[in-house]
This record gives C-alpha cells, structure tokens and sequence, in this order.
C-alpha cells in the first residue's frame, strides 16, 4: 500500500508540472524546471563587539558616611558597616584621593587598598592619623607619577580590645564572622559606593604586625579579590585563644601553611626590620616556601625595628612596589 501510494503520488506530481502526457513530434516544450534562488545571507556586521569595561561603577545603596578627620591631602571617612553576609557590624574609614573627584577623573574607576593596623585595633586603625600618613604620602607621590592614587580602605580587626578575643580576621567556629566580613562585605561595601576598578587588578591589601598576618591570610585565601599585598613585618601562625578545640580550623587559617598549598595567584612584598634577627629569620623562613603561582619578594628594612615609627619610613616604598604590581585609574 505504502509503495502504491508513493507510485500514485508520483504521477500526479510528474503531470501537474507537465513532464507527462506530450506526445512525439508534439511542438509542446518541456516545462522549464527552475532551481529555486537562495535566501542571500546578511553581510557580516561591521560593528565590532562592544569591549568589556574597564570600570565598575557604584551599585548603591550608598553609606553614610561622615568626616571624623581632614588632612594635608584630603579628608578621612568613617561610617559603621553591617555586613549581609557576616553580620558583623565595624568601623571603616575611607579615604579618596584628590583626583577622585576631579571632573577630568569622573569616568574613571580606581584601585582599592585596604590597611590593617597592629594590634587588636578594635575601633581604631593606625592608618588614619598621623602615625601612618599613608594618604598624604600618596597625594604627593600620585602627583609626581610615582604612584597609584588609591582609594584607601581602613576597617577595625577586632570587635573587642581584649586580646584574648582576637579574631585573627578569621570566622572562627562560635565567634563573629569577621573573615567573611573582611573578604566579601567590605569589597561589596566598597563596590556599591565607589568608581572602582573592574575585577581583582586593583585591589591590594597591606597591613603592619597583626595587620600583616591579615593581608597575607586574606590575600591567599581570596586570590579572586585580592592580586596583591604587603605584609609588614608580620607573624605567620595563629594563635589566639578563640582557636581552642578548633585546630583543623586554626591551620585552614595559618599563612604558614597557606603559603605552600593555597596556590594563590598573588604577588607579595614581606618586610622584617633588620635590627630583629628573630623576626628577620622569621620572615625569611616564610617567604622561602611560597609555592608557585603565589610570588613573594622580600625587602629587610636596615637597622628596622618592630615599631610604628619605622613602619611608617616604608610607607614610599610599598607604595610604589604596590604600583608597579596593581593596576592604576581605569576609563573605558
């Protein structure tokens, strides 16, 4: 049945265009049969793909922020951030720099360094006065070239002054979340309310003594936000109380582990002061097991001392190592 009706189908098709049914010597003309033309295709687009952006602009909603200083190269900001992912609630300062809101700047995102202080710096953060004057050194090296002009990031460390509730910038299990706060509610925090540069090439993060055990910890457990950072004559072990009976924890947190088996694609700049031979020796020891891709160059400080004072002679130099490692203002 099915192969009579394809027969049948057939034949009507052949009379309908009119192959059949012409007899010999008959001046009919075969039917013309026209191959139908293709449909043309669309000429390919001279329009190029629009190139990626260079800069994140502000998401909202912006923090109130409120100025609690103004120095030499502009004013410091400070406001309370509650973290949506942490819930942790902490101080942050802020500083922009001047070319922040020059108009011929108004398109452009900037890099971001966050600064941990030394010690619990719980409600206070050395960089924001005069012991550390980070931003005035660079207004004045930006001006000249010599520099990144960077939007500066101050959060506290610590929720408490007391230091046997140091939270090593670590969620340790039963303490507030102060790692997630550091690693993801600050960089939102700074996303929403700034021009910044897109993606990790302009966020650094550097910090003195305890600060530098952060900025390395965080640097290596996080290479998705952070590219660079400069630990400051730093400790590399945990070692606060709050870790008792949580070891598995304590050494997930340890830069003296992370340093061989994060493989963080980071680069970094340890410092020792040179008049420690114990924090020399320290420092050199942790920087010789850095596993690649994770770099680390090491400066020692001559005649350094574990003191503010010589912290803050460093504050050029790890400038313009953390500009030549982190990429400067952004416009597309």
């Amino acid at each position: 049945m099915l192969l009579g009706a394809t027969a049948l189908a057939l034949t009507t098709a052949l009379a309908a265009c009119g192959s059949t049914g012409s007899k010999p010597g008959s001046d009919a003309k075969p039917a013309a049969h026209t191959v139908p033309s293709a449909t043309p295709s669309a000429p390919p687009s001279s329009t190029p793909p629009p190139k990626p952006s260079k800069v994140l602009m502000p998401t909202g909603p912006a923090a109130d922020l409120r100025t609690v200083r103004t120095t030499g190269a502009g004013p410091i900001l400070m406001t309370t951030l509650t973290g949506k992912k942490s819930g942790v609630s902490g101080k942050v300062w802020v500083w922009l720099p001047p070319q922040y809101n020059d108009p011929k700047y108004a398109k452009y995102g900037f890099p971001v360094l966050t600064l941990y202080a030394g010690g619990q710096s719980a409600g206070y953060n050395t960089w924001t006065d005069n012991q550390l004057p980070i931003q005035e050194a660079d207004a004045q090296l930006s001006q000249q070239g010599q520099a990144h002009p960077f939007i500066m990031i101050m959060p506290v460390q610590n929720l408490d002054s007391n230091e046997a509730m140091a939270l090593e910038c670590s969620d340790i299990p039963g303490q507030p979340k102060i790692g997630t706060w550091m690693a993801e509610d600050i960089p939102d925090f700074v996303r929403a309310n700034f021009r910044t540069v897109k993606g990790r090439d302009g966020w650094g993060v550097m910090g003195t003594s305890t600060g530098a055990f952060c900025s390395a910890k965080l640097a290596m457990q996080h290479p998705g936000v952070f590219k660079a950072a400069v630990p400051i004559d730093g400790y590399f072990t945990p070692d606060s109380p709050l870790w008792k009976g949580h070891e598995a924890e304590r050494l997930a947190n340890s830069p003296d582990i992370l340093v061989s088996q994060s493989k963080a694609d980071v680069r970094m700049l340890a410092t020792s002061g040179g008049a420690n031979a114990y924090e020399t020796k320290l420092v050199k020891n942790w920087v010789a097991k850095a596993a690649a891709p994770l770099t680390i160059d090491y400066y020692e400080q001559p005649g350094g001392k574990h003191l503010t004072s010589d912290f803050k002679k460093m504050i050029p130099n790890t400038l313009q190592w953390l500009t030549k490692n982190l990429a400067g203002p952004q416009t597309d």
